[in-house]
C-alpha cells in the first residue's frame, strides 16, 4: 500500500471529534484544522495548524471524526443472508439461528473473496477503518482484505468440534480425532503471515471458534501462544442458552467461570457477544458472578446489539458492563455491516433493557465504537483522532438535511443520519472512499456478484438441508410470492 509523506491537511473544519489527552476523552474542536503526514495525524486541533502543508483540504460544512473500530464481523458468510436470516430460528433453540441457519445458507469458499469485499465496502461507507474478520479460512482471503485498503485483524477460526442439529431439538457435538490441532496449526500460519503483510495494514487476532466447541487443551494452547506474541484472543462465550446450559453440563460452571478457571481470560482476551451470563433473564441462575469475573480479569466484550435483538434477546445491559468497568467494542455479526446502526442499537437495547434513558449515552456508545475497539486490540494509535494515532479519519457531511438542525454532530450522525451523511474515509491517510463511493472496489459489481452467490445457495437449499427442504421452506418470504 503506497501511501506519499506529503502533509495534507484539512482546514477549517466545523467539528472535529478530537483527543484530550489530559482528560482522556474524546471532545469536540471547533472550526479547527487536522493535519497529517503520510499515516500519522501530527495536529488534530484545537485552533489552526501553523506548519509546513503540501496540500489543503477544504473541510469548512465537515465533521471529522476517528475511523470506527469493528470489533467482530464474519465477513465470509453474512452477506448471503441478506433477506433471508432476519427472522429465521428455532425456538427449541432459543429461537438461536446459528445452528442450522448459518451452516445452510454458507457461501462456497471459493466464492468467499467476493462476499468478504461486500461486507468491507459495507463497513468502510459507514466509518469503518479498522476491522476484525473472523472468517475460517478460504483461498485468496488476506487479498481480498489488503487489497480494498482497510486496516484488518485476519482471525482464522478453528475448533475441536462441529455442531450439528440432529433433529428439531436436539443439538450433537461432532469431534475431531486431532481435537483441532491440524486446524490450529493452519490458523497460525495464516496469522504469521497477516502480521508479516507488506500492507502494514493487517494484523494478527488469535480465534478459537466457541467455548463449547473447543477442547481445553486448544483452548489454552491458543491463548498461552496469543500471550506469547501479544496478540489479542476471541472466544465466542456467552454467545446462546444452548452454550450456557451445555457447559454447565459438562463443567457445572457457565463459560466465562470456567474460562476463569482455565486461566484464558485476561486483558488481550475478548469475549464475543458475553451476553447470557448467569446474570441474564433468560437463565434464571442460581449464581450472579459472571460479571465480576469479566471486570476483574481485564477481559473485553465484543458486543453486537443487533444480531442479538433480531433473535429478541439483549445484553443485559450495556450499561451494567460499562458500570461495573468491563471494556467494550462493538462489532457487526450480522448484515448490513453499518456501525452506526449498531453504535445506535447498543444505546437503544442498553436503554430498554434497564428501562432508564441514561443507561447508555452517546458518549458510551461512541467510545465503545472508538477507543473500547481499540483497546481490546491492544492498541492505542486507532480509534482517536490524536497526534501520533494513525490517519485513519472519517468526514461526516453536516450540511446533509438528514444531520440538520445541527446541535450536537454525533448525536445527529448516530440518531439521524447514519451512514447516509458519511463522506469520504481515510485509512492511514489514503483515501478509500470519497463523495460516499469506495475507491478500491466497485461495490456495485461485487452486490451483484453477492446475489449471485445466493440465488446459487438458494437453488441447492434441497441437498443442503438435513429435511430436503427448499429455501422457501427454511425461510419464508414476508408474503406469498405469485410469479406472472
Amino acid at each position: 500500500m503506497i501511501v506519499t509523506k506529503e502533509i495534507v491537511c484539512f482546514r477549517n473544519a466545523d467539528w472535529i471529534v478530537g483527543w484530550n489527552d489530559d482528560r482522556g476523552t474524546h471532545c469536540y474542536y471547533r472550526d479547527s484544522d487536522l493535519a497529517f503526514r503520510g499515516e500519522r495525524i501530527i495536529f488534530a486541533g484545537p485552533g489552526r495548524y501553523e506548519g509546513d502543508c503540501d496540500r489543503e483540504i477544504s473541510a469548512v460544512g465537515q465533521c471529522l471524526m476517528p475511523g470506527l473500530v469493528d470489533l467482530h464481523t464474519h465477513s465470509a458468510s453474512m452477506p448471503t443472508f441478506r433477506g433471508v436470516r432476519e427472522e429465521m430460528g428455532n425456538p427449541n433453540f432459543y429461537f438461536s439461528g446459528v445452528y442450522e441457519g448459518w451452516g445452510l445458507f454458507m457461501p462456497p469458499a471459493e466464492v468467499r473473496g467476493t462476499t468478504t469485499r461486500a461486507a468491507i465496502c459495507e463497513m468502510l461507507l459507514s466509518g469503518v477503518t479498522t476491522y476484525v474478520d473472523m472468517s475460517y479460512p478460504y483461498p485468496g482471503w488476506t487479498d481480498a482484505v489488503a487489497q480494498s485498503g482497510i486496516r484488518a485483524f485476519l482471525s482464522p477460526l478453528f475448533d475441536s468440534a462441529k455442531t450439528a442439529a440432529t433433529n428439531d431439538h436436539a443439538l450433537e457435538y461432532r469431534w475431531a480425532e486431532d481435537g483441532g490441532s491440524a486446524d490450529f496449526e493452519a490458523a497460525v500460519k495464516l496469522l504469521d503471515a497477516a502480521d508479516d503483510h507488506p500492507s502494514g495494514r493487517l494484523s494478527a487476532m488469535m480465534s478459537p471458534m466457541t467455548v463449547d466447541t473447543c477442547t481445553p487443551e486448544l483452548l489454552r494452547r491458543a491463548h498461552d501462544m496469543a500471550t506469547e506474541r501479544n496478540w489479542p484472543y476471541h472466544l465466542h462465550a456467552g454467545m446462546s442458552v444452548i452454550e450456557f446450559h451445555e457447559m454447565v453440563k459438562r463443567t457445572g460452571q457457565t463459560s466465562i467461570q470456567w474460562a476463569h478457571d482455565q486461566g484464558l481470560l485476561g486483558r488481550n482476551t475478548i469475549i464475543g457477544h458475553g451476553a447470557v451470563l448467569d446474570h441474564h433473564s433468560w437463565v434464571h441462575w442460581h449464581t450472579k458472578d459472571d460479571i465480576d469475573i469479566l471486570a476483574n480479569s481485564g477481559a473485553s466484550v465484543s458486543h453486537c446489539p443487533v444480531v442479538l435483538s433480531r433473535y429478541g434477546v439483549t445484553l443485559e445491559s450495556f450499561g451494567r458492563y460499562r458500570k461495573a468497568d468491563i471494556n467494550l467494542g462493538i462489532g457487526t455479526d450480522c448484515h448490513p455491516h453499518n456501525m452506526l446502526e449498531e453504535i445506535r442499537e447498543a444505546a437503544i437495547m442498553s436503554r430498554v433493557s434497564d428501562q432508564h434513558m441514561f443507561s447508555a449515552l452517546t458518549a458510551d456508545v461512541f467510545d465503545a465504537a472508538t477507543v473500547g475497539g481499540a483497546k481490546a486490540l491492544l492498541r492505542d494509535d486507532i480509534g482517536r483522532l490524536s497526534q501520533g494515532a494513525k490517519a485513519d479519519i472519517v468526514v461526516v457531511d453536516v450540511t446533509n438535511p438528514m444531520m440538520l438542525p445541527l446541535y450536537d454532530p454525533l448525536r445527529s450522525l448516530i440518531f439521524s443520519a447514519c451512514d447516509r451523511a458519511v463522506k469520504d474515509v481515510y485509512v492511514g491517510g489514503q483515501q478509500i472512499v470519497a463523495e460516499g463511493r469506495v475507491l478500491t472496489m466497485d461495490h456495485q459489481e461485487i452486490a451483484e456478484g453477492v446475489s449471485e452467490i445466493q440465488a446459487a445457495v438458494v437453488r441447492d437449499m434441497p441437498n443442503r438441508d438435513r429435511k430436503g427442504r427448499t429455501a422457501e421452506e427454511v425461510a419464508p418470504k414476508t408474503y406469498p410470492t405469485y410469479d406472472s
